[in-house]
């Protein structure tokens, strides 16, 4: 069985269809109005509100704490979330998919913290009730790297984190957490690990070229990639995210040429009319069996 076969699809889906089809195929997965997008929105909304009526809670599947880490050699502090999720239990990637809740996080109220870069792990593909989503399962340590305002001075970090947590149903979580981390510390084998996990870079994974077609369509832009990138011979997901969080970006659909991964995604922004596409802000992020690259910026052909 061809190992990027894609389970109750036909054989070549998502990798040898031609680029009309992949319109097509753009056209068909994409909620066709601001409304439908919304509703579907509502919807997940909706089932994290009424899951509180329901005998599960937050403190039933999911605890949190951080991990203070070690200081790095450039001063800055590498430090962790680290989730625990019952068995069966998963929460979102940055870029969560269709259905998903994007984490939001809130530092307010830390000390001695001038910025913080999450590093994250590479995220799984989940497909339910035909819908894609994108995020991690059972377990989440997410590094945290911290810029001190003064690197002589003790770091405390208080952090608010908004997700979502679902299973058979969906619950709306919130987690407060403050620590005094220690410096310098000490190293940590789980932040480690999950640094491990981070996306490979462009030039790590062998890009060696990359194209952005930009088409206006009736309510924003239809994008268009075309990735040197070498064929792992298995399934691809592409994520795109755009500088602009308020713009709705489509799941995109996938076919190989051969070293060429092309992926076509679709932008709505608020509007619902073609925008200015700030090219060097694009990130693609191409996912295959638990692993990830990271495109950044999305030049002209």
């Amino acid at each position: 069985m061809d190992p990027r076969a894609v389970p109750g699809k036909p054989p070549g889906y998502g990798q040898n269809a031609t680029l009309t089809t992949l319109r097509r195929k753009v056209i068909s997965l994409r909620p066709r109005s601001p409304y439908v997008r919304g509703m579907i929105r509502t919807a997940a909304l909706v089932a994290l509100l009424a899951a509180p009526a329901l005998a599960t809670t937050q403190d039933d599947v999911l605890s949190a704490k951080l991990r203070s880490g070690w200081q790095t050699e450039n001063g800055s502090q590498m430090a962790a979330l680290d989730l625990t999720l019952a068995p069966g239990w998963k929460t979102y990637w940055r870029s969560p998919g269709d259905a998903g809740i994007p984490p939001r996080f809130d530092w307010t109220g830390s000390e001695n913290v001038k910025s913080v870069r999450l590093h994250w792990p590479a995220p799984q593909v989940f497909l339910t009730n035909g819908m894609q989503t994108i995020g991690y399962h059972d377990r989440l340590v997410l590094p945290v790297e911290i810029t001190p305002e003064d690197p002589s001075r003790p770091i405390r970090l208080k952090v608010r984190m908004e997700l979502g947590i679902c299973d058979e149903i969906c619950l709306p979580a919130a987690l407060d957490l403050a620590s005094d981390l220690a410096r310098p510390g000490a190293a940590d084998s789980n932040i480690r690990a999950a640094l491990s996990q981070r996306a490979t870079t462009a030039q790590e994974a062998g890009v060696t070229g990359v194209s952005c077609q930009v088409d206006p369509i009736t309510d924003g832009l239809r994008l268009t990639a075309r990735v040197d990138l070498p064929d792992p011979g298995l399934t691809e997901v592409v994520a795109f995210e755009t500088a602009d969080k308020a713009v709705w970006v489509a799941a995109a659909v996938t076919e190989r040429q051969g070293g060429k991964l092309v992926a076509m995604t679709e932008l709505v922004p608020p509007s619902g009319a073609p925008f200015a596409l700030d090219r060097s802000k694009v990130t693609m992020t191409i996912l295959a069996a638990g692993g990830a690259v990271e495109v950044k910026g999305c030049p002209a052909p």
